[in-house]
């Protein structure tokens, strides 16, 4: 087995998954919450062809001989920095300045967190408007539960402080609050949220349980804007420069390959 074939190839994989990622970093260029990606390696066994010995004449050779056997692909890590706030329309706009996170509630009945403040009053029967995302999922308040308002509330004038109090104009046209706080959570570990998709994340045992910022004093509390989204923090400059980059380091390895066959194609040739 000739090394050279293989190692060049566990680059070519390792570059593919690379080129994968920026891809996608870029398609989500305009995906409101989204957080950009980046792709780790990590070097693949050593193989000694000699250890540290002696020579002949009894002289030390203090260093082994060790060839790599290509790379992999280690994780691809979430970069959690702050995107761009953009200016919105909507009254049910949310962007978060800070390390917190929206709670959604899925289609399972699993807490699911995101960044992307989208937001829509949806109707809930009888019982009147829901805040949830443009996809119908409810919005959770600090203490767990959907967002509601009854029918005797006009949603085009409800209002939401920077702690995230919704609050409605009494008789005198002043803001006063109608007893629900969306929910902003913060995360130990935010890069071991796992992506569920539609820029959701999901707890897991990497990023630890989420932390309720109105009920703990041990966080830096996050800043609610309401009539903003946070953009994706995407860097089209720096993927286009990973990104070729990364083509010129597949090419390279597609060219180790290649040297490879010509040098085999050239021992056999030597029996002729």
């Amino acid at each position: 087995m000739v090394r050279s074939l293989w190692t060049a190839a566990t680059g070519m994989n390792a570059q593919q998954t690379n080129v994968d990622t920026i891809a996608n970093n870029l398609a989500n260029v305009n995906t409101m919450g989204y957080k950009t990606q980046a792709a780790q390696f990590k070097s693949l066994l050593y193989q000694n062809l000699q250890t540290a010995t002696t020579t002949a004449n009894g002289d030390p050779k203090p260093t082994s001989s060790q060839v790599g056997l290509g790379v992999r692909n280690s994780s691809i890590n979430s970069i959690f920095t702050q995107g761009s706030l953009l200016d919105s329309q909507s009254d049910t706009a949310f962007a978060i300045e800070g390390e917190g996170f929206f709670a959604i509630r899925n289609t399972n009945g699993d807490t699911v967190y995101t960044r992307n403040g989208d937001f829509t009053w949806a109707t809930n029967g009888t019982a009147g408007m829901m805040l949830t995302t443009q996809d119908g999922l409810p919005v959770l308040d600090t203490n767990g539960k959907p967002i509601t308002l009854g029918n005797q509330y006009m949603t085009s004038r409800v209002t939401v402080t920077a702690d995230g109090t919704i609050c409605y104009p009494d008789a005198n046209n002043n803001a006063r609050s109608l007893g629900m706080t969306i929910g902003v959570y913060q995360f130990n570990n935010p890069g071991g949220l796992f992506r569920t998709g539609d820029s959701l994340w999901k707890a897991t045992a990497a990023s630890g349980v989420a932390v309720n910022e109105s009920k703990s004093n041990n966080v830096q509390k996050s800043r609610i804007v309401q009539g903003y989204l946070e953009g994706s923090n995407v860097q089209v400059a720096t993927e286009m420069v990973n990104l070729i980059v990364a083509q010129r380091a597949y090419e390279m390895n597609s060219k180790a390959i290649t040297t490879t066959d010509e040098m085999m194609q050239t021992a056999n040739n030597l029996k002729r």
